[in-house]
Order: structure tokens, then sequence, then C-alpha cells
């Protein structure tokens, strides 16, 4: 065998996982949610084993979810520097963990748990240890996820998750979509929070399920609807209500983003799964300082999401 046959895939070594009829894919890389069937039939639009992630498929956003303008901010007095990896807006995009390496410290025939220390550098300069346990069972997928400062000064710190969800259709076109979001958040040409507004009477009024049609969203939602353990959920579905996924996650996490891949490249790959994104705070939170999670030294923070198919 080759040296070049010899090398992992891009995404690094895979890590599956089982319980009866559900079963994931987690790769080394940035502890990235590759794949997650049931019954054999995709609940994620994911991406193949000789495959990178791409637009941000599956992966982890920490330490801070979605856009920091300038790459630039000032946390208590100490300054992060991040390379612009979303140039053409002059952003930071989705943290710095997403394309690393993780270790895995435990692994059973239905769950994994992987961990990842960022090290202090100039665009996050504390040292961060960042645990995600992904396990499946009856009732579906669930991310059990742990931050932990182990500086000697205050951390801030947000963190992500960005699956695009399938039912199985061609498009997202003709799927019925349920957000239970009352407000959302309004932008600039950079995609970064200018203010806020209700989706009441408005194209992003999802609270009660309808058709996506031709409607392109790329759009944080808050003032979320909460149900059975303060949980707030998503829901995609087919029309005739054959199948459908939810995506739900705890208090931990009071937005979440829907893009709805209206803009991905290549064009063969619009549509064709939605995003839904629960964060802990966002975008531009390291600048606003809206709903940034504090760490303190030696402090802990945990939540959990996780994704339900149906009928």
């Amino acid at each position: 065998m080759s040296a070049v046959d010899a090398e992992p895939p891009p995404s690094g070594e895979p890590f599956e996982i089982a319980s009866g009829a559900h079963r994931a894919v987690v790769t080394e890389v940035g502890a990235t949610l590759r794949a997650y069937t049931v019954d054999g039939v995709d609940v994620l639009d994911g991406f193949g084993p000789e495959e990178p992630s791409s637009a941000g498929r599956g992966q982890v956003l920490a330490p801070w979810p979605n856009r920091l303008e300038d790459g630039r901010y000032v946390f208590e007095g100490v300054e992060g520097r991040a390379a612009l990896d979303e140039p053409e807006r002059g952003n930071a995009i989705h943290g710095l963990v997403r394309r690393l390496p993780w270790t895995v410290s435990l692994r059973t025939d239905e769950s994994v748990t992987l961990d990842r220390v960022l090290a202090p550098q100039p665009a996050y300069p504390w040292r961060l240890a960042l645990s995600i346990r992904y396990s499946v069972a009856d009732d579906g997928l669930s991310v059990f996820a742990v931050a932990s400062n182990r500086s000697d000064v205050a951390a801030p710190f947000g963190i992500g998750f960005h699956p695009y969800l399938t039912v199985g259709t061609p498009t997202i076109d003709e799927t019925e979509l349920t957000i239970p979001a009352g407000r959302r958040l309004l932008t600039d040409d950079r995609a970064l929070p200018i203010g806020g507004a209700d989706v009441a009477a408005t194209p992003f009024d999802f609270r009660v399920a309808r058709t996506i049609g031709s409607t392109e969203l790329d759009t944080c939602f808050t003032d979320l609807a909460r149900s059975g353990e303060r949980a707030t959920t998503v829901d995609l579905s087919r029309p005739d209500g054959s199948t459908s996924v939810s995506l739900w996650a705890d208090q931990k996490f009071p937005y979440l983003m829907i893009y709805t891949g209206h803009s991905l490249d290549p064009p063969e790959r619009r549509r064709r799964g939605l995003a839904v994104e629960p964060m802990t705070c966002p975008p531009n939170a390291f600048r606003s300082g809206r709903d940034l999670v504090r760490l303190d030294p030696g402090g802990t923070w945990s939540g959990t999401w996780g994704i339900r198919r149906g009928p």
C-alpha cells in the first residue's frame, strides 16, 4: 500500500454508534456528526466518508458560533484576534475547533465521547476543554456538550451545532416547517445583527406549521417557546405527515439559526436539507456581549440537544 493510499479520509477516523434502528457516524475531525439514519433512512443531509464537511455540515461551532465582526474583540481587557475565514464579509466564522482532530475518551456501542483542549492563541487567549457525547437510543439521537475553563482568569464562551435535517424530499421546498420563535434578528450586509423584530404577520412566522416553498432563510430566531423539560423543538415534515424530523434543544440554547441552503455551492446541493443550528448566543456575541457565557476560572458549562424522527 502506498503512502497516499494509507492516508486517512479528510474527516479523519469515523466512529459509528448504533442502537436498534438508529445509527450515527461521528468523525475525528471536528467531532463532526457526519450521518444519522433510522431504519436505514437518512435523517441528515450529511456528507460521504471520503469527503470533508462542507457548509458547516454537522460541525461543532466553538468557542463562538456564527460570525465575529472583523475577527476582533476584547473581553475583560483581553484582546482576541481571529483569522477572517469569511473574507468576503470581513468576518471570522464558527469558532476554532471544527477542523481540528478530537480524541475519543469513552466509547460504547450506543455512544461516543470526543474531547478537545483548545490551547491559548491569538484568536482565543484562554485554555478551554471541550467534551461532546453523542448517543443513540430508541427515542433518537442526543448530544451532551461540556466546556471547562482551564485558565486562571475568566473566559468568554459560546457554542453551536450545525446539522442539516432532511425528510427525504428532493428539496425542502415542499416540506412543512415549524419554528417556535417569536422574534428574529435583523442583520446588515455582513450578516451581523443590527436589531430585532417580531415575526408575527411576516414571512418569518413559522409558529404554525406551513410549507417552506421558495422562502429563503439565513435567520437567527429567538424568544423560543418551550415545553417538556424546558426544551424547544423545530419540526420538519412531509405535507402528508408520513415522515417528520424534530430537533430539540434545552434552555442553554436560546437561539436557533435556520438556513435553507439556498446559496450553497455547488448549486446541486442547494435546498437539499434545512440547517437547524442551536446556539447559546447570537452572531457577533464576542463583540456585543449579548448572552455571552462567562466562564470563571475552573468554571463549567453544559447543554443538551438532539434529533428525533417521526411520523
